[in-house]
């Protein structure tokens, strides 16, 4: 091959990179657009009035743009149910890096917190996310709390050292559903939460964790072994 060849094929390939780039950026901005429709119309109408002209009309675009992305309105919510989860998942990081955690509830706490935070604030995410109790298409809301018991118990075997294993993950399991049903119950009718079902929340893990992870419980523990 020649320099000149080479030269010819690279320019070329570095034209197409060009052009290509700026079509990704806009398809990226219309799927995002889209979902942040979806995301008011659920708001404002539930998951069982929404259709897809809805979310074209809110979203300033037409039905073909939306089919062009997905078939139907149940693709559209399974989509924005993952960029909640993904929301999440980024702003409990952001809440734990924020902190200053002095013991293992300082970091369950910090996942309480993001959990409300973003009810009251990620468009969508109070009907979405964990809970398909209101006629929702269903999610895979058992995997999250997998990921999230996993995820959670690492930072609390390697910063507090609480006793890695199962036990562990299962009651985190435990703590992650019974976080869910409470703070849904807190946004169900309140954009704002229901300050007495969040606080009960809080209590309510707390007191469960503490049977097993107080300093108390885990003194018996270490004594018994």
């Amino acid at each position: 091959m020649t320099r000149g060849g080479l030269i010819g094929e690279e320019t070329g390939a570095a034209l197409q990179q060009v052009r290509t780039e700026p079509i990704q950026q806009r398809s990226a901005a219309r799927l995002s657009g889209l979902l942040d429709a979806a995301a008011a119309v659920v708001d404002e109408v539930g998951f069982d009035r929404i259709t897809t002209a809805m979310i074209a009309d809110r979203a300033g675009a037409s039905i073909g743009t939306v089919y062009r992305y997905y078939p139907d309105r149940v693709a559209v919510l399974h989509a924005l149910h993952e960029r909640a989860v993904v929301r999440f998942r980024q702003r409990v990081v952001d809440e734990l890096g924020a902190s200053t955690l002095t013991s293992w509830w300082d970091a369950v706490d910090c996942v309480v917190t993001a959990f409300v935070g973003l009810y009251r604030s990620e468009p969508g995410f109070r009907i979405v996310n964990f809970d398909d109790r209101d006629g929702a298409p269903a999610v895979d809301a058992v995997a999250d709390a997998d990921f999230f018991a996993r995820r959670l118990a690492d930072v609390l075997v390697n910063e507090f050292d609480l006793p890695a294993g199962d036990d562990l993950i299962f009651r985190l399991e435990v703590a992650v559903e019974m976080a869910d049903a409470l703070l849904a119950r807190a946004f169900h009718t309140d954009p704002l939460g229901d300050e007495r079902f969040i606080a009960e929340c809080r209590l309510v893990l707390r007191d469960y964790l503490d049977r097993f992870y107080s300093p108390q419980a885990l003194n018996l523990l270490a004594t018994a072994s």
